[in-house]
């Protein structure tokens, strides 16, 4: 590990700006999701109808995460992101008026939040694609760990100031402050200089990688699979944190806010150690799944909220850098020009399957607990390590790449 190179992306003014725009973006969703998740728990009081904001939210990102991927490796992914961010601020802005009535109704709700899921996307493959043209092939492995330091800066400020923001004017605040967050996004992005971006050659039909190629390459194929089965089982954590918090532990909407800061705050360091890596080989991944593992595990022990809250940050850290591992490695495994191609494969995992995750940890929650969800998910990480550990304990060519 090197720590003196780890901000070495910052040099960049525009990776400078698209952090602080999705730092902004991100903050602002944290409101808008601990809004809803509290609103439809207290229409409804179960984890299955929490999860079915889940489901509506992310399941068009495995539908569309393919052709997300096509568009980002063929047009500007600067472009990308200026479109979606004003069709977002848009969208946010008709939720907040339908959880402003009287009497909110759950499938307008859920419709809404389906159709930003679909504008998110083409918003979050392009968010990964861009990071090379901003800090060019010799700082991008950090560029890309760093990026994941975004969603973890953004749950250390928004939960918390979501949670007091819910409790004192209720939920339509949030809604605004997302909505106004997508368009500080644009103006972001309109600040960054195209003129200073790194090359990165836009890939036409013919020079696609063929998809049998990348599911044929044995270090991406594993990448792949361990991304949606720890998606699946281990990383709904909007249901799980907070069905933990309010239902477990009956805490309140300040409670769940700051369960989900605490743990950012881990999340935070580890993005952090992951960046300080100086060559990232497939086989971190065991190691950040075994962290991983071992944290869930011990925040699903936790006796009371107390305790809980305590371990959090721990929790926090495993999540950072399994997560900043993990889409670096992914990234680092094929060619610049085929970077949105494998992250709409990774993003089938990282959001695709995450609504059929909320569903099965919604009913495990209903029919036991949350620390039972948790505890699932710690499992499955440590299974997910030795999986990963046997498959790539010696490092191999990618052709992909």
């Amino acid at each position: 590990m090197r720590l003196g190179g780890v901000f070495e992306p910052f040099r960049e003014r525009n990776f400078s700006l698209y952090f602080a725009g999705q730092t902004l973006s991100l903050t602002g969703t944290w409101f808008q999701n601990l809004a809803l998740s509290l609103v439809v728990l207290d229409i409804t009081g179960s984890a299955r109808a929490l999860s079915g904001v889940t489901i509506s939210q992310f399941l068009p990102m495995l539908l569309l995460s393919i052709p997300a991927g096509r568009i980002a490796d063929r047009f500007r992914p600067r472009t990308v992101l200026m479109t979606t961010s004003l069709v977002s601020a848009a969208l946010v802005a008709v939720l907040a008026m339908i959880v402003a009535s009287p009497d909110p109704a759950l499938p307008a709700m859920y419709g809404v939040i389906a159709a930003l899921g679909s504008a998110q996307a083409f918003e979050r493959v392009a968010a990964q694609t861009i990071i090379f043209e901003l800090v060019g092939p010799r700082a991008f492995s950090r560029g890309v760990a760093l990026s994941t330091v975004t969603v973890a800066v953004s749950r250390s400020i928004g939960p918390g100031l979501a949670g007091i923001l819910f409790q004192a004017f209720g939920a339509v605040p949030g809604m605004v402050v997302n909505s106004v967050s997508f368009l500080i996004v644009f103006g972001m992005l309109a600040l960054i200089r195209v003129e200073r971006f790194y090359p990165r050659r836009i890939s036409g039909a013919a020079e696609r990688v063929p998809m049998l190629l990348f599911l044929r390459n044995r270090t991406i194929a594993t990448l792949l699979v361990t991304n949606v089965f720890i998606a699946l089982l281990a990383l709904n954590f909007m249901v799980t944190l907070t069905s933990v918090v309010t239902i477990d532990f009956d805490g309140g909407g300040a409670a769940a806010g700051l369960a989900h800061a605490l743990n950012a705050v881990g999340a935070i360091i580890g993005g952090f150690v992951a960046a300080s890596i100086v060559r990232l080989r497939p086989i971190m991944v065991a190691v950040a799944l075994v962290g991983f593992g071992v944290t869930v595990l011990i925040n699903a022990a936790a006796p009371s909220l107390m305790w809980f809250l305590i371990a959090a940050p721990l929790l926090g850290l495993g999540i950072g850098f399994y997560n900043s591992v993990l889409n670096a490695t992914a990234q680092l495994a094929v060619a610049p020009s085929n970077i949105g191609q494998m992250m709409s494969l990774m993003n089938i995992g990282n959001y695709g399957v995450v609504p059929f995750g909320a569903l099965l940890l919604g009913w495990i929650i209903d029919l036991s607990s949350g620390r039972v969800a948790l505890a699932i998910g710690g499992v499955a990480a440590l299974l997910a390590a030795a999986w990963v550990w046997w498959r790539v304990r010696r490092d191999r060519p990618d052709p992909a790449g």
